[in-house]
């Protein structure tokens, strides 16, 4: 039987990390998974008093407070599941390495007992019978699918036919990020412990990055699709997002590897190193290279604004922290073509509607079978139906879509070229050199609405070439919005980015709660 977590030799150890801090009330609020499994240890908590918290957080500010919206269906099982867990606690000990932790999940992802609706009206009370296979890897190192998030309808943006608009957990009138914002701002908030998005993008990144937020977007074929709706296939990944590197290093552990319904995991075969935790030290950035991208990759970028100041000015201090903490950095570098990055991205529309429609074509019970039949409702909202029309009757067959894979490869190739002659160990640029911007009024009704949205966005280069990406927070601009740090390595150095980050996050401690969702008064 295949190991779902890879740390079991380790757990125990980190079980007892407090528990001679019995006296002392367990704190819900930024809580880590060694904090939740320390307290159960030494009984401060009971799994089912945990997922209640969580469940109180939810009422409070996601539906009521500043109305985040971040939730889009909470689990009607998670407190049986609690139980269940708490009985088997007392009995035999923890069931894996993420037991009793509340998961918050990606509506694009399927659960067997929960719908399923992509974001769209469409699909509302659409269950698909099946989980998809991290759900089953989640469930069997033992957590709970706390609840499905909200995301841009169909993986696009932060609104959708069937819930509205998401918001930003620090600032309720911007935009949470896309389309994995309800993730984000559900994380962010402290609805649950870790979260699953899907990066196809940057739907991973951009949300962690306007949240203070770790997210890490994985090498494609390191982490299995099976149960996930696609949109391109080639750059499709599900990945971790979570307050602390070692929580979103713990969620890897756990989903990563081959899966024989995934065909494309097959080359991760060899590259999944025994825990994604093991490298992980406070010295972990001492003697290593690291080169800084400066160059914008959205040619929208204003090194004008005040925005964009307030936003370098904090990335400049991260670069900072880099040398303080013992990097070697290259300042600048420069990739050669950089510029097309944003024009290679958009200009894969070759590959959505074939994948769409094959993965539609295996629910039978499904409630629209094609993406024609997705445009012909009228439900879906007036920005997405833009972008789906523009992928109708385009094929990988196509002439262009060989274009796409060539200028593909020559960023591919000038990447790796840059990081050998300056002996490079990752890349570090900023997520986005813009603040997230306000929502629009008409976000949900103007299909060319005016919020310029995902401004400064650099976080295409990493799809494009198929290398992780890790953003990490770098702190706050002076008007208070978080800002997010990416690091960028060659293919499956999942773990050389976790070791960078961990060391950042532990030399800088640059994550802040948002002041719009506090801790409880009677919940310490």
């Amino acid at each position: 039987m295949r190991l779902r977590w890879r740390v079991a030799t380790t757990i125990a150890a980190s079980l007892l990390v407090s528990s001679v801090a019995g006296a002392q009330s367990f704190q819900l609020f930024e809580a880590t998974i060694d904090d939740v499994h320390a307290a159960l240890t030494s009984r401060q908590i009971t799994c089912r008093e945990l997922v209640q918290r969580y469940l109180d957080r939810i009422e409070a500010y996601d539906e009521a407070g500043p109305a985040l919206n971040a939730i889009q269906h909470i689990n009607p099982s998670a407190l049986q599941q609690a139980e269940s867990l708490d009985s088997t606690f007392a009995t035999s000990g923890p069931v894996g390495a993420l037991h009793c932790i509340p998961v918050l999940l990606k509506d694009q992802v399927e659960t067997r007992d929960m719908p399923t609706t992509y974001g769209s009206a469409l699909f509302e009370g659409f269950v698909s019978g099946r989980d998809a296979t991290i759900v089953v890897r989640m469930q069997e190192a033992g957590a709970i699918i706390l609840a499905k998030t909200n995301m841009g309808e169909f993986a696009s943006r932060y609104v959708g036919s069937a819930f509205g608009v998401i918001r930003n957990a620090y600032d309720p009138t911007r935009n949470p990020s896309g389309s994995s914002g309800g993730t984000g701002s559900g994380i962010a908030a402290n609805f649950g412990m870790v979260g699953i998005g899907e990066d196809t993008g940057g739907s991973i990144r951009g949300p962690a990055a306007v949240h203070s937020l770790v997210g890490l977007r994985p090498t494609v074929p390191l982490v299995s699709r099976h149960g996930m709706m696609p949109a391109n296939p080639s750059s499709d990944t599900l990945g971790p997002m979570a307050r602390t590197v070692k929580d979103a290093a713990i969620l890897l552990d756990v989903i990563a590897g081959y899966d024989p319904n995934d065909p494309v995991t097959a080359y991760a075969a060899g590259q999944v190193p025994a825990s994604y935790t093991a490298g992980l030290a406070a010295v972990g950035l001492q003697g290593v290279r690291i080169g800084v991208i400066r160059e914008p990759m959205d040619p929208k970028t204003d090194p004008e604004s005040d925005d964009y100041r307030q936003v370098r000015a904090v990335v400049d201090r991260a670069i900072a922290d880099l040398q303080s903490l013992g990097a070697v950095v290259v300042d600048p570098v420069v990739v050669p073509g950089l510029d097309s990055v944003q024009q290679t991205y958009v200009g894969n529309n070759f590959e959505t509607e074939q994948a769409m429609n094959a993965y539609l074509a295996q629910h039978a019970d499904a409630p629209i079978e094609t993406v024609q039949d997705i445009l012909l409702s009228g439900i879906v909202t007036p920005w997405r139906a833009k972008g789906l029309m523009n992928v109708v009757g385009k094929s990988t067959d196509d002439l262009g879509y060989l274009q796409i894979l060539q200028a593909r490869e020559r960023l591919r190739r000038g990447v790796l070229t840059v990081m050998a002659n300056n002996e490079l160990d990752a890349l570090v640029y900023a997520t986005f050199d813009h603040q997230n911007t306000v929502i629009a009024p008409d976000a949900l009704t103007n299909a060319d609405t005016e919020d310029a949205y995902a401004l400064g966005n650099n976080r295409y280069l990493s799809p494009v070439i198929g290398f992780p990406a890790l953003t990490v927070p770098a702190g706050f601009t002076t008007d208070g919005l978080p800002v997010g740090f990416e690091f960028l390595g060659r293919p499956f150095t999942e773990a050389v980015l976790f070791r960078f980050g961990y060391a950042y996050e532990q030399g800088t401690h640059r994550r802040a709660p948002p002041a719009t969702t506090p801790a409880f008064p009677d919940h310490p």
